[in-house]
């Protein structure tokens, strides 16, 4: 199957054929399933297109009956992963100024994760997200981004942090064990975000800087490709949109507002590359909501609030507009397909 699209750094990939070897599966078989070559692994700076990773993980997982796959290439994930970025995070003063040049700098890593950082008092929140594409289940890569952040910090406050707890959208495995091995017993399920919960005095640790003349150069670096790189007004509209939907106010003039342009601006953007702001807001629900009800068992009413709706029959309306069913007769239809789909790759 060919993939395009967004595309992020094959190092996201690495261990993958020795873990899938280790599982008693050829590795070679999977990749080629999904268009990918184990040569575009060689090179961790080779990038490769964001949905086939992300079909590879979830096939591979069926396949190996290994619900907690995605952790185990977690594992071995260090700050070093990150390439160029991880000489900059190493030379910040805390792990708070690690991770806001991190949420700078992800989109060289991965185009298709969102990261936000929330100060609420003693807390702090950091939520993940993937930009969806329609069809493909993002259970496992929204697990690897989280236990790669989940690395990264552990590297740059202690061996021995912990955080607050670890939330995931989706409904929990026959068996958390993994997970709790690997995050601590304070994994929550079926929540209303993806992402961690830290203390903020953790990431208020100080930390001892080296050598600043290669963080400046890196840093160059990143800033120059950062800028290359550009955004088109559909995708920079798209992701303020997944950040603002759950807080329930997600007009125009709201999006606007935070990408600091007017409502006549950004309208006018879109046109131009043919889309429109309801279209772009009706997609990214259409995403949302077909995330939520094939991987979670959030009761629809909390499905309705998290996409921003004002209750449970605006919700049901907006659905049957965009499917042509019931949120309840998708979710079912949804759940017979995900079985067959298992028994295909067992």
């Amino acid at each position: 199957m060919k993939h395009f699209g967004r595309l992020m750094r094959s190092v996201s990939l690495s261990g993958y054929v020795e873990l899938v070897k280790s599982l008693g599966r050829d590795p070679h078989a999977f990749l080629r399933t999904v268009g990918l070559q184990a040569k575009l692994l060689d090179d961790p700076e080779t990038l490769i297109p964001g949905d086939a990773v992300r079909e590879l993980l979830e096939i591979t997982a069926r396949a190996t009956r290994t619900e907690d796959f995605a952790l185990r290439l977690a594992a071995q994930r260090k700050l070093s992963s990150l390439g160029p970025i991880s000489l900059v995070l190493k030379e910040e003063p805390t792990p708070r100024a690690a991770l806001d040049t991190l949420c700078r700098y992800l989109k060289l890593v991965n185009a298709s994760l969102i990261t936000r950082v929330e100060d609420t008092g003693s807390v702090v929140v950091i939520r993940e997200d993937l930009l969806a594409t329609p069809g493909l289940p993002m259970r496992q890569s929204m697990e690897l981004a989280i236990g790669i952040l989940f690395r990264i910090l552990g590297e740059l406050i202690g061996p021995q942090w912990r955080p607050f707890q670890v939330c995931f959208t989706h409904r929990p495995p026959a068996d958390v064990s993994g997970h709790r091995a690997f995050f601590g017993r304070n994994v929550k399920f079926n929540h209303d975000f993806n992402g961690l919960v830290c203390t903020a005095a953790d990431l208020q640790r100080p930390r001892a800087s080296a050598d600043r003349g290669a963080t400046r150069f890196a840093q160059e670096y990143l800033d120059a490709a950062l800028k290359e790189r550009g955004e088109s007004a559909h995708e920079t509209c798209r992701e303020m949109i997944l950040a603002l939907l759950p807080g329930g106010v997600c007009t125009a003039q709201e999006v606007a507002r935070h990408l600091r342009v007017d409502r006549r601006t950004l309208h006018r953007k879109l046109d131009a590359e043919g889309c429109t702001f309801s279209g772009v807001l009706d997609q990214v629900r259409s995403d949302l909501a077909k995330r939520h009800l094939r991987d979670s068992d959030l009761p629809l009413g909390e499905v309705a609030e998290l996409l921003g709706f004002s209750g449970p029959s605006s919700f049901s309306h907006w659905f049957r507009r965009q499917f042509g069913c019931s949120a309840s007769q998708w979710s079912r239809q949804a759940t017979g397909a995900a079985v067959q789909g298992d028994e295909a790759v067992s």
